[in-house]
């Protein structure tokens, strides 16, 4: 089969999704090759969190800010209840080391515009009565919001078709090749698709896609494990994450002596609860390759600081636990942009574990680079260059 189109997007998960269905509102003609199924990717098995205090202060606290700030309008165009909430969050503060450190942060955090302040202990314990006794204190956003992926992306799959968008599923691209003035991509079954832009949105496996056409893409999966809880009451006001992660990559002397295992899996705490009533509680941070299993003694390491944190978890049953793999580039920011030698391609990849907070502006984004409108300078910062 022989298609002609505008743009043919490379992935079906969230990134993919979100560039075709702005490309198609601008009237262009898409099509989606995905190698699996919607979503199997990271998008398919990660949180809900569109998380703002995580983010350094810079291009991705200010593109964070301005995605979120997209959401509710999204949601209004593609109708239907996606799970959007502004619940706010908390970043749990152990120990003065932890405490200085985020001083620090939130203070250059508030200079970008984030609304955020730290909390001390009695402040912290009304909004989260059931957090342990040692707590010192904790930051907090009332902006910190969630979305549910998967309606997500139902609900842009379904709007995007219905503007034209064709999409197939189980077709991994086997070749790229210039025809002249346009591009050609194969996939499996003898499906070609003829057009005039590629969009690489394949997320842990744009670095694959990129060796088609001879460029380096530094990308590489991190499994993220994540356990699913029974659906419970709300046990606090917000959403919650630890400051440990955040903290020791600011500054790596804070960092607690930590088993083989831990290092291993990269523990980390993330703490949400649903609009079903589920937490999803995480996670991991695995250099595994592309094995999607979930491990017993990871999921016990991730329930057993959950319930340090929060005690009364521990009469609380995990129902079911996930893994998905967060494209992860070698620097740890989203490679967005055009590939320079390769007139006609663009990346929208590499977002780890913001891909659904950066889903809206970085679709947005691309999809306006490949209609030729847009400041395409703000994103030279995550152009796939900087790698050279």
């Amino acid at each position: 089969m022989k298609l002609n189109k505008d743009v043919c997007v490379i992935g079906g998960g969230i990134m993919g999704l979100m560039t075709a269905y702005y490309l198609c509102k601008r009237g262009r003609s898409v099509v989606i090759l995905e190698k699996s199924e919607i979503g199997s990717g990271a998008s398919g098995a990660c949180d809900d969190m569109i998380l703002l205090q995580s983010k350094k202060p810079g291009i991705a606290l200010t593109l964070a800010m301005e995605s979120l700030e997209m959401f509710p309008g999204l949601c209004d165009e593609l109708g239907g209840d996606l799970g959007f909430e502004t619940r706010g969050g908390m970043i749990l503060i152990e120990d003065e080391k932890q405490l200085r450190v985020m001083e620090s942060f939130v203070g250059e955090q508030r200079k970008y515009g984030l609304k955020v302040d730290i909390l001390d202990r009695a402040a912290m314990r009304k909004k989260q009565p059931h957090v342990a006794d040692y707590m010192l204190a904790s930051t907090y956003s009332a902006t910190d919001s969630q979305v549910d992926p998967l309606r997500l992306m139902r609900a842009l799959l379904r709007s995007a078709t219905k503007k034209g968008m064709e999409i197939f599923r189980g077709a991994p691209v086997v070749s790229i090749e210039r025809l002249g003035d346009h591009w050609a991509v194969a996939a499996r079954d003898d499906l070609m698709v003829e057009c005039d832009f590629v969009v690489v949105a394949a997320g842990a496996w744009s670095r694959q896609v990129g060796e088609l056409i001879g460029v380096n893409i530094p990308i590489i999966p991190l499994k993220g494990q994540l356990a699913i809880t029974e659906q419970i009451a709300p046990i606090g006001e917000t959403n919650v994450w630890s400051a440990m992660y955040i903290a020791a990559k600011l500054d790596p002397t804070i960092m607690p002596e930590r088993s083989e295992y831990d290092k291993k899996i990269g523990l980390s705490f993330s703490f949400t609860q649903t609009s079903t009533g589920n937490y999803l509680i995480g996670s991991t941070r695995e250099h595994a390759g592309y094995d999607k299993s979930t491990a017993f003694e990871a999921i016990q390491k991730i329930m057993n600081q959950v319930r340090g944190f929060f005690p009364v978890m521990d009469s609380v049953n995990v129902i079911r636990t996930i893994a998905g793999f967060r494209p992860a580039s070698e620097d740890g920011s989203p490679i967005v942009g055009p590939i320079d030698q390769r007139p006609g391609i663009f990346v929208a990849a590499g977002h780890e574990g913001d891909g659904v907070a950066l889903a809206p502006v970085t679709g947005k984004a691309v999809a306006d680079m490949v209609c030729g409108k847009g400041d395409r300078l703000r994103f030279d910062p995550l152009n796939l260059r900087r790698f050279a």
